[in-house]
């Protein structure tokens, strides 16, 4: 299949392994219907880091509208800042459901029978690009998502403002883009640490229980090699040498992270257990010897994201590997908590100093 695919010759620790070419995989004919429909989704993921990423928040209006409650100017203010950040906030979560169902098109076609999950990745690689693109786009959003905490206080004050109806006649036609359902939805969204991980995982796990028809492998086998083949070609240096980007290593590394999150939330036993048909040693060295500040986000997201590894059938050696790896928990619990803190709809923000947290004055409560 040319550049498009290049089978390993050797086996690594009886592990199935493949080069997929990430940069430059085409849909083929057979490809081409989910390819598109994918594709209109992925093709908005840009513009959604870049709104996220340019999220400012309402925290001095929100703060001055709560130390003046009789200031009917500083709440019409605060009311008016916070309303078109709650559209953006929509938008965002609105993105989440539409890639949901992009990831549940895509299972469906690299699992179905009577091709293995190792064969379609191998025959389909438009679609594992993608596959890993949906990966690679979520730990992106997570990641600027957990240095935001303005986004849980801009919202907390939105739903304690329609609530109580203290602000009549002022722009209240937001209900009708975000009714009291969509606003529970969107707080149970915007809670979660990493929310779009949270989708991803939900979703990969209720279309193995919807189709029951279909065996958990072709699933669990599917995300197990697409973690084999990003550990490979970033070990290999005959095949990361071959990526006409560096931005290619990152990537594989995020798809590698991703991939074995979901099979730690969908497979039984997890990805750490000694009967997991992923390499955890391996890929926490591959991570391990890449520049810290590179990879510090990504094993924190196995660390705090993945479900079995306090698990007692986790190897303590694998558990070790980790807890020597991240050199900043304190600091990533402490954003975390500022970030999941409800303290009178305040920005937590300007407590953060250096990843440490300064203790709140008296001031700052009134």
């Amino acid at each position: 299949m040319g550049n498009l695919l290049k089978v390993l010759t050797r086996e690594i620790e009886n592990y199935p392994s493949f080069f997929l070419d990430f940069e430059n995989a085409q849909a083929t004919e057979g490809e081409r219907e989910v390819w598109n429909q994918v594709n209109a989704v992925l093709q908005d993921s840009e513009s959604i880091l870049t709104g996220l990423q340019a999220y400012k928040g309402a925290g001095q209006e929100i703060r001055d509208a709560i130390q003046n409650p009789n200031d009917m100017t500083l709440q019409e203010r605060a009311w008016n800042s916070v309303c078109p950040l709650v559209i953006k906030l929509k938008k965002f979560y609105s993105f989440s459901l539409r890639l949901e169902e992009a990831l549940r098109s895509l299972l469906t076609s690299l699992t179905c029978p009577p091709l293995t999950p190792t064969q379609h990745l191998e025959r389909e690689q438009a679609l594992a690009k993608q596959f890993a693109e949906i990966l690679h786009f979520t730990l992106r959003f997570d990641e600027l998502k957990m240095r935001i905490p303005a986004i849980q206080n801009d919202f907390s004050y939105y739903r304690r403002t329609i609530s109580r109806n203290r602000i009549n006649n002022m722009n209240l036609d937001i209900e009708n883009e975000v009714n009291n359902e969509m606003a529970n939805r969107m707080s149970l969204f915007y809670a979660e640490a990493t929310p779009m991980l949270k989708t991803l995982s939900t979703a990969t796990t209720n279309f193995v229980s919807e189709n029951k028809t279909l065996p958990l492998e072709n699933t669990t086998d599917c995300l197990s090699t697409m973690a084999s083949v990003c550990k490979v070609m970033l070990e290999t240096p005959e095949y990361s040498s071959r990526f006409n980007s560096e931005d290619t290593l990152l990537f594989c590394m995020r798809v590698m992270v991703g991939v074995i999150i979901l099979y730690d939330h969908v497979h039984p036993n997890g990805a750490f257990n000694k009967s997991s048909k992923i390499d955890m040693k391996g890929c926490i060295k591959v991570l391990k010897d890449q520049p810290a500040d590179t990879v510090e986000g990504l094993l924190n997201a196995l660390k705090f994201t993945t479900k079995h590894l306090n698990d007692e059938s986790t190897p303590k050696n694998i558990r070790t590997m980790l807890q020597k790896t991240i050199k900043t928990d304190k600091s990533a619990e402490r954003t975390e908590a500022a970030q999941t803190l409800r303290f009178k709809g305040l920005n937590l923000s300007p407590f953060l100093l250096n990843g440490s947290v300064r203790p709140i004055t008296e001031q700052d409560t009134v």
